[in-house]
């Protein structure tokens, strides 16, 4: 089949090239306008882009999906059927109708759970203890159209939203080829959602990473598992930010006032929180410099114990 694939991160890059080893032509891929990144801001490429450029792939970038220009574009391939793989942007009637077999999308969870631009983040966040990959038919209505596939994947205790994101990359790379072979032959099968059940993720912010130490230990670690690698959670002492890059919830430590240091030692820092629990914080990075062990923190005198970390 002829196929126009639309994704930009690293994330739509197992997909992108599973398409590319197939016996399916990918006639063009459509990724969103490089963005200027880095200390000197330079212009850099997509993660798709760079993958088209090296097989000799058109790359298309409009700046609005919606003009003519590009839809006429689109239409001169005639295409059979469009992938979809975090484009990053909602797509009009207009395009969703021109390939012959429709769009499809590869949509990190398992819906109609966490509809929406952070379904990965979400899920850790909120300690699910398992996630996934659906296949599904893209409609106007956000992540509701009908699933053709889906294929569950644990959550680790320990894992992050960015080793969750490699994970479902590559599952889902699996997953579309067998759907799209029976796209081709015929004989897919769509089931429709249940709507009544959709939960949505909507996208991270900033503004989520300060912890607040009188939550829970157990939400505390959730929250520094689904904020990585990016808006990474944070907490202060003395007026100086922290990232917190990896934790554990601690255990045989009496309660204290929520943010508390309790245990200040070797490998141990460990800090009370909210409901009498506790959480040890084994790397962390201040601000402007390098990520270091609880250990390396403690020696440089980052903090003792009695310290009293915030927001």
């Amino acid at each position: 089949m002829v196929i126009v694939f639309f994704g930009t991160p690293a994330f739509a890059v197992p997909s992108l090239e599973a398409l590319l080893d197939s016996p399916h032509r990918v006639a063009a891929i459509v990724s969103q306008p490089d963005r200027p990144r880095g200390r000197g801001q330079r212009l850099q490429p997509t993660p798709t882009k760079l993958i088209a450029q090296a097989h000799g792939i058109p790359v298309l970038q409009p700046a609005k999906i919606r003009e003519d220009a590009f839809l006429d574009r689109i239409r001169a391939l005639a295409p059979d059927l469009g992938v979809v793989v975090a484009f990053g942007r909602i797509l009009p009637d207009a395009l969703i109708t021109i390939p012959r077999l429709g769009m499809i999308n590869v949509h990190a969870s398992i819906l109609p759970r966490y509809r929406g631009a952070a379904p990965i983040q979400r899920a850790v966040m909120a300690g699910d203890r398992e996630t996934g990959v659906t296949i599904m038919r893209i409609v106007t209505e956000l992540d509701a159209g009908a699933a053709f596939a889906t294929q569950t994947v644990p959550i680790p205790p320990e894992a992050t939203s960015g080793d969750m994101e490699a994970a479902l990359a590559s599952v889902g790379a699996g997953l579309l080829l067998r759907v799209v072979d029976s796209l081709e032959r015929g004989d897919a099968v769509e089931a429709a959602q249940d709507h009544s059940q959709a939960t949505f993720a909507p996208k991270v912010t900033k503004e989520e990473g300060p912890i607040d130490w009188n939550w829970p230990a157990t939400v505390i670690h959730d929250r520094v598992r689904g904020l990585q690698p990016w808006p990474l959670a944070s907490t202060t002492v003395s007026g100086r930010r922290i990232v917190l890059r990896r934790t554990a919830i601690a255990s045989g430590h009496a309660p204290s006032e929520p943010g508390r240091i309790v245990r200040a030692l070797g490998d141990e820092l460990v800090v009370a929180c909210g409901s009498g629990s506790a959480l040890q914080i084994r790397e962390l990075q201040p601000e402007g410099k390098r990520t270091m062990t609880a250990r390396e923190f403690l020696v440089g005198r980052g903090v003792v114990e009695g310290d009293l970390l915030g927001t």
